[in-house]
């Protein structure tokens, strides 16, 4: 994964490489991109309109637990969606959609293979028919090895599905002769054969032959075509079987006739049925597959395609985002992603896009059309109406428009008035501990971004939904931070984001801390664009800073790299070579949060020679710094402090500024710039505070740091603050707490620390100006 900063003209490339950093090792973004804002969780930058035409400089962050593997939007209901047509459950507990389609009976049944599993021919035929419930054949799907080859090799499949063929000649409509089971061996046997190809053997011809004919059969039955439930159970399996066979477009016509029948009235497994020929559709189109004679099969008959559309038409009061209209629907945008279909195709998503709402309960559909028609029909945006997309969507999708100061505004899709201002002063507290470790003396001469917009989407649905157009991004990822040209005038800094939907009711914006520290440091530290700074090696530091801040401010445990810490995997000296090309996630968060913390805490004056030829642009110089003057020296300390960390032992920055003790002798009394140390209350109990402010005051800052336990700080304005009456508070985990305040009254102002969990050893610390 690049880091906060990189070209666009790149940026395409750069989320397959995050994917396979990062879907490995599941949700292995780093702890502190994932910060309460409450707090101290610092967001990016993000643009209020079209993408500018210059390419901005850009990169997209870790991926979000629900993040797509293609790039295209998500349905409201993806992740239900199941994820294999050929799969099947291994137990009844753990079964798929389709296969719960069959009799619960089966719960509490006998289902003993053993008969199956050793009989072949027509005796194979009798033991699958004898089995109490078609739920029985889910351990089927399990098999490897020897008994993967004994009960699916091709003639087995083959005697099973010529079964198939004579049972569907008298088929009644409902699994009473056990056509069900025979069905899901069926499917079983090329899911099996697909995983274990050297155990079971390659199918051939007699196998396609007779699974023709089976299907067939099945098909032109006339019980298979009724509405109801009974018969449902079986179909929907049958329709899956024409996937798993890859006979996807022998059997178009059957997909034509499911949409033309259905409607709302059907019952759910008829619904499924329907689903699952949205599988076919989609296994038609998958370009890793052997061809399947999907696309032939649209070429010769087009009313294939006007039937698919008419089904959204017909059913669009169904749509809700995570519907079977809406998923079927969709797929209507291969239409024009194929050079033999686009002619036929593209009315079509023309007719949809413009026909639907871009937002609500057809923005899913919509969008996905749009992604269609822009990615794979480019440059024709005027065809279907989508040229002014980026300008209308923003104000349909980015309802909020908060400023927090001259240098900070979010745009949001759906946010509280707490919920912005605990953001707005969690980035503004942010800059200043990020100017409290670094020490810099102001931003980069010439560099122009002043301002940071931070644009919030409400989940990754929506982020998946409308970012990419939005904002000319990639979406299969956690959130894109943009940099820009930051010498350019105009240039507008941005971090796009999502709320981590997940952790509801938790407020959080994913990866905000971490994408924020790139920001600062892009200003304060890195001279130029991206690749400027790219010139060296200079990953262990701007991913290591925004480790180390980002968890540093939260006050948060790295865990993980304490972990590693213990690994020693790596010198001090191999660290300082770290790109994204040569090291993986765990080395370039991980360990690049343990470099750059040792060195602020055990060489703090190298760091800021290191950091002035940053500043100045001088990348050889401060590779010649890094490799030779300290080489390998540290190694050897390095490595003992490693021993230490791993211990729980890591140290501490050296002393950073701290604002001096309060003097006036009552306790709960404070004043201007002053702290007081060793604060504490036991559980449900309250410390109480006050000061007496001057007229004019315009912001008054509190906070609350280190001790045990769990404060949580409430601000009153001029009456006792508590759980019940407080106009403000900082509700996070630990005591780690901060409020900022607008135009304070002038006289007295009361704040409190609640424990919420007994507390000792806080420091609580007033600043106004």
């Amino acid at each position: 994964m690049r880091p906060s900063r990189i070209s666009k003209a790149t940026m395409r490339g750069v989320p397959a490489l995050g994917a396979a950093f990062f879907i490995a090792l599941g949700l292995l973004a780093p702890q502190s991109q994932a910060a309460p804002v409450g707090s101290a969780a610092p967001a990016a930058k993000a643009t209020t309109g079209a993408p500018s035409a210059a390419a901005p400089k850009s990169i997209p962050v870790p991926k979000s637990p629900d993040a797509s593997t293609g790039g295209r939007p998500l349905a409201a209901e993806s992740a239900g969606k199941e994820t294999a047509t050929k799969a099947a459950p291994q137990t009844p507990a753990a079964a798929t959609k389709s296969a719960k389609q069959f009799s619960a009976a089966a719960a509490g049944v006998d289902c003993n293979i053993s008969g199956v599993m050793a009989a072949s021919g027509s005796a194979l035929v009798q033991q699958l028919k004898a089995l109490p419930d078609v739920t029985c054949t889910y351990p089927l799907f399990d098999l490897t090895g020897t008994d993967a080859g004994k009960v699916f090799n091709e003639a087995q499949m083959v005697t099973v599905s010529d079964a198939l063929r004579t049972a569907s000649a008298a088929y009644t409509g409902d699994n009473s002769a056990g056509i069900g089971q025979l069905v899901m061996f069926l499917r079983a046997g090329y899911y099996v054969q697909g995983k274990n190809t050297a155990a079971v053997g390659n199918y051939g011809t007699p196998l396609k032959t007779s699974i023709r004919g089976s299907l067939d059969a099945f098909f032109a039955a006339p019980r298979s075509q009724d509405a109801t439930e009974a018969n449902g159970a079986t179909l929907n399996e049958a329709v899956t079987l024409i996937d798993s066979a890859d006979e996807n477009g022998r059997y178009a016509g059957v997909v034509k006739r499911l949409l033309a029948g259905y409607t709302s009235g059907w019952p759910k497994a008829m619904a499924t049925a329907v689903q699952h020929a949205g599988w076919v559709i989609e296994g038609g189109f998958d370009a890793k597959r052997a061809d399947t004679g999907f696309v032939a099969a649209l070429q010769a008959d087009p009313t294939i395609a006007t039937t698919w559309a008419a089904f959204v038409t017909r059913n669009a009061a169904q749509m809700d985002g995570g519907d079977v209209v809406t998923s079927i629907g969709m797929m209507l945008g291969n239409l024009v992603g194929n050079d033999a279909l686009r002619a036929q195709g593209r009315p079509l998503v023309k007719d949809l896009i413009n026909r639907y709402p871009l937002v609500g309960a057809t923005g899913p559909l919509t969008m996905n059309l749009v992604w269609f028609a822009e990615k794979q029909d480019k440059g024709n945006c005027s065809y279907y109406g989508t040229c002014d997309l980026p300008t209308r969507l923003v104000p349909l999708v980015l309802t909020v428009n908060h400023t927090c100061n001259a240098n900070l505004r979010i745009r949001a899709q759906d946010m509280t008035a707490q919920q912005l201002s605990d953001t707005c002063t969690s980035l503004i507290n942010q800059d200043a501990f990020f100017h409290k470790v670094i020490k810099d003396n102001g931003a980069i001469p010439g560099d122009l971004n002043t301002n940071l917009e931070v644009v919030a989407f409400d989940d990754y649905y929506n982020y998946s939904l409308y970012a990419w157009i939005m904002y000319g991004i990639e979406v299969d990822n956690g959130g894109m931070y943009e940099e820009g040209n930051p010498v350019a005038a105009g240039n507008q800094a941005r971090f796009i984001a999502h709320e981590a939907d997940w952790l509801r009711p938790t407020f959080q914006i994913w990866n905000l801390n971490h994408e924020y520290t790139h920001y600062l440091d892009g200003r304060y530290n890195m001279a130029g664009d991206f690749e400027a700074g790219m010139t060296t090696p200079t990953i262990w530091w701007v991913e290591g800073i925004a480790e180390y801040i980002s968890y540093s401010y939260r006050n948060e445990r790295n865990a993980a790299a304490i972990t590693e810490a213990g690994k020693k995997t790596y010198k001090l000296s191999e660290l300082f070579d770290t790109t994204y090309d040569n090291a993986d996630s765990t080395r370039i968060y991980n360990w690049g949060y343990l470099a750059v913390r040792y060195m602020l805490q055990s060489h703090p004056q190298d760091v800021n020679t290191l950091l002035a030829k940053y500043r100045a642009g001088d990348w050889n110089g401060a590779r010649t710094l890094l490799k030779q003057t300290i080489g390998t020296g540290y190694d050897a300390d390095f490595a003992t402090w490693l021993t230490a960390c791993a211990a729980d032992n890591c140290g501490t920055l050296p002393a950073a500024d701290q604002a001096p003790l309060c003097t006036i002798a009552d306790t709960r009394q404070f004043d201007k710039n002053c702290r007081r140390d060793n604060v504490a209350a036991t559980t449900g109990n309250y410390s109480y505070s006050f000061l007496n402010l001057p007229a004019g005051v315009k912001q008054l800052t509190i906070t609350t740091t280190g001790g045990t336990g769990n404060a949580d700080l409430y601000y009153g304005g001029s009456s006792w603050a508590t759980t019940g009456n407080a106009l403000a508070k900082s509700t996070n985990a630990g005591n780690s707490e901060t409020l900022t305040i607008t135009n304070p009254p002038a006289g007295w102002v009361y704040f409190s620390l609640y424990a919420q969990q007994g507390f000792t050893g806080a420091t609580v610390t007033t600043q106004y100006q």
